[in-house]
């Protein structure tokens, strides 16, 4: 199993067989050039996790990838005319030989006066182990997770609810996401070193380069 980084929530996991890409957004750079992927999965509606203005030149560079969103997304993409398949919690998926269950249902609470949006977590499963990538919330999946995707700063969530999300699921790595806001990340990566749960390792994915796992 392998995964690569493109910024922000962007990652490509690669597991057994498949290529599967999450959350190409606005702040995600270097997706593009993708191709022979089998599936793109949306997490939720917000443009850091969705830019429609580069799907269509994707999806058309990987004919063969379903487009897979949260119910959120799917007006957007309707809009656009961006051929796509709605899925929601509780859904088993399967990918080029590869499990995803989906989880959650609900974006983090950025202010009560803000409404909350759908937000799919994705949970894949397959030879090399298992990842989780949450979205934009805390979800913690049923069964134990070999790699965390960290959501590591926004507008919805403060370091102490990542860290405290991190021991709740105590994976033996987890690998910070979510980052693209700050200017110094490292602090908040250090605090994750600091205060993760006994047998967790963080690593740092550098941009766009595989890390093998």
């Amino acid at each position: 199993m392998q995964i690569v980084h493109f910024r922000q929530s962007c990652v490509l996991v690669e597991i057994g067989t498949a290529r599967l890409l999450l959350d190409p957004g606005i702040y995600s750079e270097g997706f593009d050039e993708l191709t022979g992927l089998d599936a793109i999965l949306v997490t939720h509606q917000h443009p850091d996790h969705l830019d429609l203005a580069r799907m269509p030149a994707l999806l058309a560079a990987n004919p063969a990838a379903q487009l897979l969103v949260d119910s959120g997304s799917a007006p957007q993409l309707a809009g656009a005319g961006i051929a796509h398949h709605v899925v929601g919690p509780g859904q088993q998926l399967e990918l080029a030989g590869t499990t995803v269950e989906v989880i959650g249902g609900d974006h983090g609470v950025i202010h009560p006066d803000i409404p909350v949006v759908p937000n799919n977590g994705y949970l894949i499963a397959g030879d090399g182990g298992t990842v989780l990538h949450p979205g934009d919330s805390f979800t913690v999946p049923a069964r134990e997770i070999d790699l965390l995707l960290l959501p590591t700063a926004a507008p919805w969530l403060k370091v102490s609810e990542a860290v405290d999300y991190l021991r709740a699921i105590a994976p033996p790595l987890a690998v910070p996401i979510h980052q693209a806001i700050l200017t110094t990340p490292e602090k908040y990566y250090w605090l994750f070193r600091e205060l993760a749960p006994a047998g967790t390792d963080i690593q740092i994915a550098a941009h766009a380069e595989a890390m093998k796992l």
